[in-house]
This record gives structure tokens, C-alpha cells and sequence, in this order.
């Protein structure tokens, strides 16, 4: 199927027509905030951008790959050695992941970042972060609500006409296509239906709310198109990878293009392409250390996990985490048709292509089922792999990363002065082509607001108000005061992670990922007072932080100044972060 951009009438203001290819001089006074490294010299053409965006695939667990094996026993979650040799499984098959394409052709082709992290462990906040690269605090939504400002008509109209693709459209020219999964709520019917299609969107090709793979509906530029059953023309995955082929083929040759393509995978319900279903039969969830284990000295909501899982619980995440690599592999398709078309056309040489996730996931550890949400590395870590011109093969980057990163490096591509932004992030454009003595950032924010209402769950009255993400056997994987923000530092010397709950107990948590990568041992208690006054001062600046005072030096930086009169209020007392509530 062929697909149009969006009709003139259907244009928005700041939305420029295609911009007429015989009119040098005419393209050079549009995008004249927009020449910067690229410019647009005789016989140049600025870089295209592809940007693929997968739904709740972690990093840590082997959402991309494993280094090793891994045995144990799958209903107790002990160790190989405490079980004996008859008991064991293997778990982890290394020479068994499901994108092994992807790999190949993105992260071997350029480099993969080892500490890529997203501000929020939760779909429509993390997205929101992408789309604007800024932290929550500043774009405004806080969960998968519209109460929430998850595509909101506030979110519409306050951080939409300033989302880098906005940008990329109006001040750059890029032709600009969006397919998959946007916001949770796009398409509610008080956020403007399927109609509204959002700022700086040439080509609009979007799903109705959450992730489906099948029986879902599309907004094709603003008229609604729904899709059955039928694997050969609905399968929501196969079906971003057909439009994107078609966009690729109908496009313009004159202007360069950035393209956004997010994926139902691997999100629930899980649901494999035909072929793939039964693949990975002998694949189960990790067993790494914090797997049904309880989770002692941290805060309630993940101390209420029951320890340990019952057997169906266990065989439920196992079956989780096989399906959500068995969805993965149709991906992995995707990025190779992908990939070959553009080496067809003669665009790849000339075509960043970006990799990434909007959150992490679990599958066991501290006894919690199957989510994410929470602040640990298993759902704040996701995979980031980037290709494109200038960057050299086989390269992994260690530089502490976030996906409010995704927007300046784009823009920084396009050519676009930084400095005309608010954006929180960095661009990512230095460490790409190896730069040298490069300053950057040591630390980055993680804030998250629990969802739920200050009610007793009557399934479940023995739990706290407040909770919700339950499951039958009453564990629950969020709540209304499960709102908690985070500094994750990682220095030369320290690889610390600081978090304080927003609740009666202003609950803390820290964790030496050095001595403790599985975040097992809480160390509030133990920990240095005096770097313990600085972590809690420097989660005070970044959460009141916006555009360029995000980026101010981190506790372990040379630059860093600390200043113990500000930890105290006027009347003497500690001063202690505030949680900021959502303001639409």
C-alpha cells in the first residue's frame, strides 16, 4: 500500500510543505537554523535518520544478548551448585538470542552503549522524554494516564510543537514519518481521537493506545483504518515494516528523511508471528542472583512480593519471557528488510540508524512477576545501538547515556543549533565519531510517580491502599506512592545509585553497583553521612534542574561544589527533596 503524506489542508502551522528542490536559495533561507556541521554545499546531503523504537525491551536480562549460561532449578531459583547436576537446566543459550540481525547490522556496523538508561521506567513518560529530551519533571507526564498528561490536551499543546521532529519538519525540512506505537493514550476520545495527528508529522501511520499485534486500529494521517486477525496483512509488526518499506520507495529524493518506527514488541500479549511460535522452547527466564529472592531493606511495595514464587507464577514469567523473544524475532526481520532497502536505494552510507527502548522489564527478581516500573537497573537499563556515517565499526561506549539524549543527537545531526532548545539531554554526536577529551556527564536523574488510588484493593485487604499491577496471588507492582527519584552516578571511581521515595517513611535507597551489580544490598545505613548529604543535595538540583542546569557537574565531577548550608532550611531544619505533583 502506498502512503501519502498528509494533505495541504492537513497541514499544520509550522509544517512546511515540501520544499521545492529547484529553489537553492529558497531551501537555504528555511533551514537556515539547520546548516550547522552538514550545511547544505553543492552536491551534500544532510544525514537521514532512522529511529527504532521497541516497547519494554530490557537490557539486562538478555533482551539483546547473553555472554554466558546460566543454570538452575525452575521452580526454587536456586543455583546449579546447591541442586546437583540432574536438576539442572540451561536457561540462557547464548547461541540462541532473537536479534541476532539487528546485532549484525546496527551494533557491529557502529557502537553499542553499555550504560544507556531511560528517566523513567514506564512506557508513555519515557516516550515523552524521546520525543521532547527532556526529564519528566519537565514535559509533565508521569504515567500511562491522561491524568497522567499521557497524550493529553495539554501534552498537545505544550510539549508537542517542540518535539525534535517538530523541529526536524519546520526549521530543518526533513520529511518526517511516524509508524507503530505512540503514546498510551493516543487516540482517546477526550485527547482528540485518532484525528489528532501531532506537530511535525509528515507521514502518520499510528496506533490506537497500548501495544496489539493483532484486532487493533491505525490512524493513517488522521482517518482510522482497523485490522483484523489475518497474519499476512495485520500482523502489526510485518505491517510497520511494509509501510516503511512503501515510504522508502514514494518518498521525495530531494530532502532528507527521519523516521520513527516503534514496535509493538516485546510488549504483552506476546502474541509471535506464526512462524516463530515455537522457537526458544528451551529458553527460560534468568537466574541471576536477585531471582525469588525477597527483597530486604527496601521499600514496601517490593518487600510485599511473596518469597518464594509459587510454581504457577514461575512457569507464568518462564512462558513470559520465551514469548517475548519468540515477538522479538519478527523485529529482528524488520531491521534486516530495513537495512537491505536502504543499501538498495543508495541511502544507507548516508543514514544514521538508532536502536532502542522505551523501558526495561522483569521477570522474578525480588519476587516481582512479570513489569517494570520499579528503579532498578533491570528497568531503567535498555539496549542503545547507533550506525550512521563517521562512526566506526565494533565500537562500545561506556559514556553514562539517557533517551533524553535521542532528540539533541538528531537535531545535532540535522545541523540544528542546540542552544535554540530546551532540552535536557546531550548530543550524543561526540561520542559517535570519537572524540577525544570529551567532558561528560557522570549522572543522570530517574523519577518515576506511582499509579493507583488511596483505596484498599478488596481482592486483596491486606495490602496497603493504594495498590495496583496486582495479580491473583495478591503481589501488586505499583502503587499511588511508589513515587521515587534517583541519581544513577557512574565515575571513574564510584558506580553508585541514590533513590528517595516519596512516602510516610521518605524511604531511601543506595546501592554500590560495583561491589553489588544485582542491587541486592540496600546501603543507606552503612554508607559515608557526608556522601550520603550529597547525593541527597544533588537529587534536590536535578529534580529542579531544566535545559542547561541538567547538564551541571555531578557529585564526582572536578567541577562539583557543595554547599552544606543549602541541605538546611531557614528554620534550621534538613531540607529534604520535594516530589513535585503533576501539573497540567
Amino acid at each position: 500500500m502506498r502512503l501519502l503524506p498528509l494533505a495541504p489542508g492537513r497541514l499544520r502551522r509550522g509544517s512546511p510543505r515540501h520544499l521545492p528542490s529547484c529553489s537553492p536559495a529558497l531551501l537555504l533561507l528555511v533551514l537556515g537554523g539547520c546548516l550547522g556541521v552538514f550545511g547544505v554545499a553543492a552536491g551534500t546531503r544532510r544525514p537521514n535518520v532512522v529511529l527504532l523504537l521497541t516497547d519494554d525491551q530490557d537490557e539486562v536480562l538478555g533482551g539483546m544478548a547473553f555472554s554466558e549460561y546460566s543454570t538452575t532449578n525452575c521452580q526454587t531459583g536456586l543455583q546449579g551448585e546447591e541442586l546437583g547436576q540432574e536438576h539442572l537446566r540451561t536457561y540462557l543459550e547464548p547461541s540462541r538470542t532473537p536479534l541476532k540481525k539487528t546485532k549484525a547490522l546496527i551494533g557491529e556496523m557502529g557502537m553499542t552503549f553499555s550504560s544507556a538508561y531511560v528517566p523513567s521506567a514506564l512506557c508513555c513518560p519515557s516516550r515523552a522524554s524521546i520525543l521532547t529530551g527532556k526529564y519528566p519533571h519537565n514535559h509533565h507526564v508521569v504515567n500511562n494516564t491522561l491524568e497522567g498528561n499521557c497524550s493529553s490536551k495539554s501534552w498537545q499543546k505544550i510539549q508537542e510543537p517542540n518535539t525534535f521532529p517538530a523541529i526536524l519538519r519546520s526549521m530543518c525540512g526533513y520529511q518526517t514519518f511516524f509508524a507503530g506505537k505512540y503514546l498510551n493514550e493516543y487516540g482517546a476520545p477526550d485527547a482528540g481521537g485518532l484525528e489528532h495527528v501531532p506537530l511535525g508529522w509528515s507521514y502518520w501511520y499510528a496506533l490506537e493506545k497500548n501495544s496489539k499485534y493483532y484486532n487493533y486500529t491505525l490512524s493513517i494521517n488522521g482517518k482510522a483504518r482497523k485490522h483484523g486477525e489475518n497474519y499476512s496483512v495485520d500482523y502489526l509488526t510485518d505491517v510497520l515494516a511494509n509501510v516503511s518499506l512503501d515510504f522508502l520507495d514514494y518518498k521525495s529524493n530531494f530532502e532528507p528523511f527521519f523516521m520513527m518506527i516503534a514496535t509493538p514488541a516485546p510488549h504483552s500479549p506476546w502474541t509471535a508471528a506464526p512462524q516463530y511460535q515455537k522457537a526458544f522452547q528451551n529458553v527460560f527466564a534468568p537466574r541471576n542472583k536477585n531471582f525469588n529472592i525477597h527483597g530486604t531493606n527496601k521499600h514496601w511495595l517490593i518487600r510485599q512480593a511473596k518469597t518464594p514464587m509459587t510454581n504457577s507464577s514461575i512457569q507464568f514469567l518462564d512462558n513470559a519471557f520465551r514469548k517475548r523473544w519468540q515477538t522479538l524475532l519478527s523485529v529482528d526481520d524488520l531491521v534486516e528488510k530495513l537495512v537491505k532497502r536502504l543499501e538498495f536505494t543508495g541511502e544507507l552510507n548516508n543514514t544514521y540508524i538508532f536502536y532502542t527502548s522505551d523501558n526495561g522489564y522483569h521477570t522474578g527478581q525480588f519476587s516481582l512477576p512479570i513489569d517494570k516500573r520499579q528503579l532498578y537497573e533491570f528497568d531503567i537499563k535498555v539496549p542503545l545501538l547507533v550506525r550512521g556515517p563517521g562512526i566506526k565499526p565494533n565500537q562500545t561506549s561506556k559514556m553514562l547515556v539517557a533517551n533524553i539524549d535521542l532528540g539533541p543527537t538528531i537535531l545535532d545531526i540535522a545541523g540544528y543549533d542546540l542552544n535554540k532548545t530546551q532540552m535536557d539531554g546531550m548530543s550524543l554526536l561526540p561520542i559517535l565519531r570519537g572524540a577525544s577529551n570529551l567532558t561528560w556527564r557522570s549522572d543522570v536523574l530517574v523519577e518515576y510517580q506511582g499509579e493507583g488510588r488511596n483505596v484498599t484493593d478488596p481482592t486483596c485487604p491486606s495490602l496497603s491502599p493504594g495498590v495496583s499491577q496486582c495479580f491473583p496471588d495478591c503481589v501488586c507492582e505499583d502503587a499511588y506512592n511508589n513515587t521515587y527519584a534517583c541519581v544513577r552516578t557512574m565515575s571513574a571511581l564510584w558506580n553508585l545509585q541514590y533513590c528517595e521515595f516519596d512516602d510516610q517513611e521518605v524511604f531511601v535507597e543506595v546501592y554500590n553497583l560495583t561491589a553489588d551489580p544485582d542491587q541486592i544490598t540496600n546501603i543507606a545505613k552503612t554508607i559515608d553521612p557526608e556522601l550520603l548529604g550529597k547525593m541527597n543535595y544533588r537529587l534536590m538540583m536535578l529534580q529542579s534542574c531544566s535545559g542547561p542546569t541538567c547538564r551541571t557537574p555531578g557529585v564526582f565531577d572536578p567541577g562539583y561544589r557543595f554547599d552544606p548550608r543549602l541541605m538546611f532550611s531557614n528554620r534550621g531544619s534538613v531540607r529534604t527533596r520535594r516530589f513535585s505533583k503533576h501539573l497540567l
